[in-house]
């Protein structure tokens, strides 16, 4: 690209993406490992067949039909009614944060977040031209209201995003936090972001921030189909809001941004909702068990609401994850220094790594030259 007009901030800069290898177990995008039933299957077949003989036709641009769906499992879900107007749908939940730094960023201002997070953030911060700052977390991963609050006094940020569950950790926010950011920046009016892409996933009495919409009006709430759906591959992400704050994001979206086929399979997923929040639950009680198990070999598991897990420490992470790979099993190199972060797998995903887990460092009596033991 050198010879090219890019950018001078995108010079030398690799496109991200998360390594996608042809091994037996998969277990580090956090996707989710049960495949839509063959009833969704064939609901959804039926329902992109009925969108194909009318694609000659540009789609709703409004997705009218899928938000008022997905309006009504917000209420299911989390108990929160909210009208159509309040909820916005695009391209997974990158677009719909891409759209929020293009509405309330750019040049001059400041998106603020919380490290380690999520680490697309500072991707979408950049590509709108908006500086990038962040505040560190503490030792267990999560966020000091004075230090965060003091975060806001200095730097000013337009948009605050703070992830909930958050990746790659798996901690979630108490609602405290994001009511003081809220309050906290009345003066400059700046959008607080709760990202709650694994929501589903959060353990009994973890509650949603969707439960602050009402009163808090530059208050956002982001969550995908990826996980909890089973529907990583169709593409789909929204966002809950006031309705001044969706206008902003239609004022920002591209014409006809979610395809008819999109809205359609998406449509037919919210139908079947129910079975697959059945799958959900069986996710997170395996979830618990590796975590159980991980702790039980004398490794430091971070606690999560997610589904996925972040464990460690380890003097030579990279060592670990090749081994891993070595033996079929791929899970992600990221967050902190010496951890690394494994989702959350059927039971033979799960057997095949822990049963590569020991083959590569042992239980925790047995890996001294490899565990790192000891405060964090």
């Amino acid at each position: 690209m050198s010879e090219l007009p890019i950018r001078d901030e995108l010079r030398g800069i690799q496109a991200y993406g998360a390594p996608q290898l042809d091994v037996p177990v998969c277990l580090n995008v956090n996707e989710n490992p049960f495949p839509p039933s063959e009833a969704l299957v064939a609901d959804a077949a039926a329902a992109v067949a009925d969108a194909v003989r009318g694609l000659n036709r540009y789609p709703d641009r409004e997705a009218s039909e899928l938000r008022a769906g997905l309006a009504a499992y917000l209420e299911r879900e989390s108990g929160v009614s909210l009208r159509p107007e309040q909820v916005w749908a695009a391209n997974g939940s990158n677009e719909v944060m891409l759209q929020i730094l293009q509405a309330f960023g750019g040049p001059g201002r400041v998106a603020l977040s919380f490290a380690p997070t999520y680490s697309m953030y500072p991707e979408y911060a950049r590509d709108t031209a908006t500086t990038w700052v962040t505040a560190p977390r503490r030792e267990d991963f999560t966020v000091d209201v004075d230090a965060a609050l003091e975060a806001v006094a200095t730097h000013r940020p337009s948009v605050v995003l703070v992830a909930s569950p958050n990746n790659p950790t798996g901690t979630a926010v108490p609602l405290d936090l994001v009511r003081r950011l809220h309050d906290a920046t009345e003066a400059t009016r700046t959008v607080v972001v709760v990202d709650e892409a694994y929501a589903e996933f959060r353990r009994d009495g973890t509650p949603s921030a969707l439960s602050l919409l009402a009163g808090h009006p530059r208050l956002v709430v982001t969550r995908t189909m990826s996980k909890a759906f089973a529907f990583a591959g169709a593409r789909l992400g929204y966002a809950a809001a006031s309705e001044e704050v969706v206008d902003a994001l239609r004022v920002v979206r591209l014409p006809y941004h979610l395809s008819a086929v999109t809205q359609a399979v998406a449509s037919a997923a919210l139908r079947h909702a129910d079975e697959l929040q059945a799958r959900v639950r069986q996710l997170r009680d395996e979830r618990d068990r590796l975590a159980e198990w991980l702790r039980s070999t004398g490794l430091e598991v971070a606690d999560s609401d997610a589904n996925f897990l972040l464990f460690g420490r380890f003097s030579d992470r990279h060592a670990v994850w090749q081994g891993l790979l070595d033996r079929g099993v791929l899970i992600r190199e990221t967050g902190p220094d010496g951890w690394l972060r494994v989702s959350v797998g059927t039971p033979d995903e799960t057997a095949a790594f822990t049963a590569a887990l020991t083959a590569v460092v042992g239980d925790g009596a047995r890996a001294g030259a490899t565990v790192v033991t000891g405060e964090r």
